[in-house]
């Protein structure tokens, strides 16, 4: 069931290029799971925004939600302060089915804005036993976020795309020079990332979470379908459906 709720804000801080890390306060947090997103009504703004969550702390009752401006709603969205209340949809979404899996060893590829649901995920793989390695990509050095937290849950490489940090080029580069078989892998990011790391690695078992600009956020105004891999004339809903799919169901366009 999604709540609509005003969450006051704990913690704003920008921690990397035009990337703000938020902690808001809800008595709902640990409903929220990896690869689920919150919706924010921001001022001034007719549409909501959506956010994938990074992490819970399901004792102090916090969620963490990490943002990149990319134009004016999330510009807005950088300016709140502590102590400011954001209205808020929760939870939004379906999320990666790690408690129906049997796996041990997960690797998570994500990239720019879609780095964050994979901490959650990580952590929660980690707190399960599993071996978890992460691939991240970045456009440059100053784009880089997280990458200590990554390492406390397993081994992490960056690619960032000039090569001002860890390996020029892609996190396909990475991935082609891993040679510890995996069981799963899960990604997320812009959608030629998406491409490439599911050609890639097509012999494997994975999931995708896909980005994508909403408008209701709960499935009733249809702006954000993808159509379906083995039916492109059906298609399914990012915001209720997904954004969490398996790597085959849907058709990356």
């Amino acid at each position: 069931m999604i709540n609509k709720q005003l969450l006051p804000i704990e913690h704003i801080r920008e921690i990397a290029e035009e990337t703000f890390e938020v902690v808001l306060h809800s008595e709902i947090s640990a409903e929220l799971k990896p690869g689920q997103f919150v919706h924010i009504a921001l001022h001034g703004h007719m549409l909501r925004r959506p956010v994938s969550v990074a992490d819970v702390d399901a004792n102090a009752k916090t969620f963490t939600i990490i943002f990149k401006i990319f134009g004016e709603g999330t510009r807005a969205l950088s300016q709140y302060q502590q102590g400011d209340n954001l209205d808020v949809l929760l939870p939004c979404g379906s999320y990666y089915p790690v408690e129906s899996l049997s796996l041990d060893h997960a690797l998570l590829v994500g990239g720019g804005i879609g780095v964050p649901p994979l901490y959650y995920l990580g952590k929660t793989l980690q707190e399960k036993g599993v071996h978890v390695t992460s691939v991240l990509g970045f456009q440059s050095k100053s784009q880089v976020f997280y990458e200590k937290q990554f390492q406390q849950l397993g081994d992490t490489y960056i690619a960032t795309n000039d090569g001002s940090y860890g390996t020029q080029g892609f996190v396909t580069d990475i991935i082609q020079q891993l040679d510890e078989p995996i069981d799963y892998y899960f990604t997320c990011g812009p959608t030629p990332m998406l491409k490439a790391v599911t050609n890639q690695l097509q012999d494997e078992n994975g999931y995708i979470s896909l980005e994508e600009r909403m408008g209701c956020g709960v499935g009733t105004c249809y702006a954000c379908v993808v159509p379906l891999r083995q039916n492109p004339k059906e298609s399914k809903k990012i915001c209720k459906d997904g954004p969490v799919f398996s790597a085959n169901e849907v058709m990356l366009q």
